[in-house]
């Protein structure tokens, strides 16, 4: 005997494991749509029963998607990064999706510690201003004073509960659930779940719960081979990170100084090797004085308050006898700029002399700002760098200290070298760029929304 449309709606709502294809739910929802009086009280009891089988979870995602496809909202994204509160390549990726997003989303921008929509906008030059933002407390890392600044799943207790189970509660709460930070321990509860891998950082472990994402993005193919490799699932979308600090190319070469400049977070581990750049800045001017002279090193990145890392690095260049180093903490986009316009040649050491593949660049979007600057990238040959730069005529590769130490010797010997390197920088940097990142995300997350509605996304 066929079912009615009630019938139907029910079976739909409650059926396990697989819900009706497509085109089978898509007229159900037809039908909610002309026949809403007929329907509301039916929905109480369907909803009431799925509840009653499947859990309440299960039955507010119901809901969520009724609200959706039959127009009564907007749909809600929750989108979450535990290290929002301070500036990083990885935070910029997650806030350009919700600048991308935020005319389509109600966007809520999940934290764990206090920081504004204003400080974000200026950090990366985005607007933000429909948007808002949420912390979400993590008791575990304050009683042990760990949450000053980093929320690190590292140091988690495998043997006890998951700390970050307040962050799967809250992902309940969206019809869209957009783990940027790839923390595989938060369990997606939202009726689509999205994670962004900017590298898998960590081995399977009792809090994995990777697979249980619909929709699995990674930043390059380095990335994506890890992903395979560590956590054995297949990722499903590639897109570059967004890179938006683009010059003219003239005005970029008429302002070049003799500077290099590199632009990195100030890990408190240390990861981003800036001691390493320091010293050796210290050995080639020290042995190499005269093709040295008039040349700075500028170190420029996000920290946290009370950094041990960065507070080493100032107390070596304390020392006497040391040579110019210039240190920018927690630049705007603006001044970062002018640094980059200003300096002719970028270092990027991660990856050097390691073996842990997490150490290496997973991509290098601070490369990317470089080279739409007409700045030279001299990056450590390894991860996603070897698929940003050109060697030789897009930047400089190198796999040792006394390979970097003869290239830049070379560079800084003959000027004209670096000019033309500058050209093919700038040129390969317009293959980055924010609108190529803003279209792939915006045509992705259509494609989530038409299959959420049961319907053409408007």
């Amino acid at each position: 005997m066929d079912l009615s449309p009630a019938e139907q709606f029910l079976s739909f709502l409650t059926q396990d494991p697989e819900p009706p294809d497509h085109e089978s739910a898509r007229r159900l929802f037809e039908w909610l749509r002309a026949e809403p009086g007929d329907t509301a009280g039916f929905l109480q009891g369907s909803i009431e029963a799925l509840a009653e089988r499947k859990g309440i979870q299960s039955a507010l995602n119901v809901l969520s998607r009724i609200e959706v496809a039959l127009g009564f909202r907007r749909p809600r994204l929750g989108l979450y990064d535990n290290a929002l509160h301070f500036i990083g390549g990885a935070q910029k990726y997650g806030c350009t999706v919700a600048h991308a997003l935020q005319d389509i989303f109600d966007i809520t921008l999940i934290a764990h510690r206090n920081v504004t929509l204003e400080q974000l906008q200026d950090w990366y030059g985005l607007d933000l201003s429909r948007c808002r933002i949420k912390v979400v407390s993590i008791p575990y890392f304050d009683q042990r004073g760990t949450g000053r600044g980093v929320f690190d799943a590292g140091l988690v207790d495998l043997r006890g509960d998951n700390p970050f189970h307040a962050v799967s509660w809250e992902s309940g709460a969206y019809d869209v659930f957009f783990n940027n930070c790839m923390l595989e321990m938060v369990y997606p509860l939202a009726p689509v779940s999205v994670m962004m891998v900017h590298f898998p950082e960590r081995e399977i472990s009792r809090f994995f719960h990777v697979p249980h994402y619909d929709h699995i993005l990674y930043n390059s193919r380095y990335t994506a081979d890890w992903i395979r490799r560590r956590w054995r699932v297949d990722p499903h979308v590639h897109i570059y990170p967004p890179v938006d600090m683009a010059s003219p190319l003239d005005s970029c070469l008429d302002e070049k100084e003799d500077v290099i400049l590199s632009v990195a977070r100030f890990e408190p581990g240390g990861n981003k090797q800036q001691l390493e750049m320091i010293k050796t800045f210290f050995h080639l001017v020290r042995h190499h004085h005269r093709d040295l002279q008039g040349w700075r090193l500028i170190l420029a990145g996000g920290s946290i308050p009370d950094n041990p890392y960065l507070e080493r690095i100032r107390n070596w260049l304390r020392e006497p006898g040391h040579p110019p180093v210039e240190l920018e903490v927690n630049l705007s986009a603006d001044k970062l700029k002018r640094k980059y316009r200003s300096a002719r040649l970028f270092w990027h050491f991660s990856g050097l002399g390691q073996h842990d593949p997490a150490r290496i660049e997973h991509f290098g979007m601070t490369t990317v700002e470089a080279m739409q600057n007409a700045c030279v990238p001299v990056v450590f040959k390894g991860g996603g760098q070897k698929e940003i730069v050109e060697d030789g005529m897009s930047g400089v590769l190198f796999e040792s200290n006394q390979e970097l130490e003869r290239k830049i010797l070379a560079l800084i010997k003959e000027p004209e070298k670096i000019r033309k390197l500058a050209r093919g920088a700038h040129a390969r940097g317009q293959n980055f760029t924010k609108d190529v990142f803003v279209s792939k995300v915006r045509q992705h997350f259509l494609d989530i929304l038409r299959e959420y509605r049961f319907a053409d996304a408007k």
